[in-house]
């Protein structure tokens, strides 16, 4: 999310998604989100390391989109 972001600002089903209990428990998925200024080193390198489980196996990543108005 970019550095701006504030969850406080959502409202409805949007800011469950950004709860991870929350999500877990409504949508069945494991939401994990941070803002730009926590990526490593940049967003791909980022996105390798969260794609792999403590186990080792592969688990796979969806970016969302929001339609324009």
């Amino acid at each position: 999310m970019e550095d701006t972001f504030e969850m406080a600002q959502l409202t409805g089903e949007a800011r469950l998604l950004f709860e991870h209990a929350a999500a877990q428990t409504r949508f069945g998925a494991s939401v994990f989100w941070q803002r730009r200024l926590a990526v490593f080193d940049d967003e791909q390198t980022t996105l390798a390391h969260w794609q792999i489980t403590r186990e080792g196996h592969h688990r796979g990543i969806v970016e969302i989109i929001p339609e324009l108005p």
